[in-house]
């Protein structure tokens, strides 16, 4: 795959798939994982048993989320569309990984996001039990919680991925990259509203996002930073206050 190019669920799974079968071919140990990511037929399968692997600490509650996994992603393609992209975008952003291999079986972060997907489409369907029963065990298992109300765009990074916390109605747009430790969450003055992270957005590590506020396109937010107003698009968001540098000089400063 080059750079920006960007590929089918159906060509990502056979990329897979060779890619496993060389793992099998060359390691005999890595081979025991890759061995069972041919024993499927496509990706949403696949996927579904890693989610079960991943958050079921016994047999019953692995079987329990591979078979919601499973559910979601024969109801709506579209998730796997998006587990797609996702899964592509690490290859784009993290110059350390060249197969699509190593980021499905040893990136938490990306098990989580898709794992997400699924609560967020239980959410959407009024099994909002079920869906923070899954958000509890992504929280333990993985050290990732997502709300399953919030909402999330595709070709999304979670790097590391140890610490994040994005509470409900947070809204994060396409290509965003969100690093260990990242808190977004809402005001305490007003639960209805939460912050809105836009396209393209990079958040590192430590940051912490409070408020009715957005971090506009394409802005980045400094480790450790502490943001609770706008960042407009573009800019970087650095320092506890955050205050704002490296701006377009369209960008009018909050």
């Amino acid at each position: 795959m080059t750079t920006h190019e960007t590929i089918s669920p159906s060509e990502l799974w056979q990329s897979i798939q060779r890619e496993a079968g060389a793992a099998l071919a060359g390691d005999p140990v890595l081979g025991t994982s890759a061995t069972a990511l041919l024993d499927h037929s496509d990706l949403s399968s696949a996927l579904a048993t890693l989610i079960g692997q991943q958050l079921g600490t016994n047999q019953i509650e692995r079987m329990r989320f591979t078979r919601v996994a499973t559910e979601a992603f024969a109801d709506e393609p579209a998730l796997i569309e998006a587990a797609s992209l996702d899964l592509q975008a690490i290859i784009r952003r993290d110059p350390a990984i060249k197969g699509f291999l190593p980021p499905l079986l040893n990136f938490k972060g990306y098990i989580a996001l898709q794992a997400w997907r699924v609560t967020n489409w239980l959410w959407r369907g009024d099994r909002v039990d079920l869906a923070r029963l899954m958000q509890s065990a992504c929280s333990e298992q993985l050290q990732v919680s997502i709300h399953p109300s919030a909402s999330i765009g595709t070709s999304v990074f979670l790097d590391h991925a140890t610490g994040i916390m994005i509470g409900a109605l947070v809204s994060i747009g396409d290509e965003v990259t969100i690093l260990q430790n990242v808190t977004i969450s809402r005001p305490e003055s007003d639960p209805r509203r939460a912050p809105r992270i836009g396209r393209g957005a990079y958040l590192s590590a430590d940051t912490t996002i409070i408020g009715d506020l957005t971090i506009g396109d394409f802005a980045k937010v400094g480790a450790g930073a502490l943001v609770t107003s706008d960042v407009p698009a573009g800019c970087t968001a650095v320092g506890t206050p955050a205050r704002l540098t490296n701006c377009p000089e369209t960008s009018v400063p909050a």
